[in-house]
């Protein structure tokens, strides 16, 4: 019953244990975005530059990884990928909220995990149409 669970939530959870928790040290009246591109490590690149990675862009690297799941897991046509269509639409949801009503959700990084979000609920139901139409469509013209 676990795969019904949409991945995305991981990153969601991240952010808000992180953004809720204060694990970032920020202070809160400068809300989480200066805490979230805080550097938690750096590279060197070929330019001579170094690249500096944060709290936010890991979460969204995960995200990512799992949107593409997510949107392979959309082709499904089990039973249990209708259960998954509606948890994202649920997640989608309070993934809004928050970013429209509270102030440290108002932040890039969660807009943008909004938005990976809102495509795996849009592909997810977008791919249940199409294969719909197409175990329908026996008499063509």
């Amino acid at each position: 019953m676990w795969i019904a669970v949409p991945l995305l939530v991981v990153p969601w959870l991240l952010y808000n244990v992180v953004v809720l928790t204060g694990m970032l040290g920020g202070d809160p009246s400068i809300g989480a975005d200066p805490a979230l591109r805080q550097a938690v490590f750096s590279l060197p690149m070929a330019s001579g530059v170094r690249w500096s990675v944060g709290v936010g862009d890991m979460i969204l690297f995960l995200g990512l990884i799992f949107l593409f799941f997510e949107l392979l897991k959309s082709t499904s046509s089990q039973k249990v990928a209708i259960v998954n269509h509606a948890l994202s639409m649920i997640l989608f949801v309070v993934c809004l909220v928050q970013f429209l009503l509270i102030p440290t959700f108002a932040t890039s990084t969660f807009f943008l995990i909004t938005i990976m979000v809102m495509l795996d609920v849009l592909a997810g139901f977008i791919v249940t149409i199409i294969a719909a139409r197409k175990d329908l469509d026996f008499g063509g013209v």
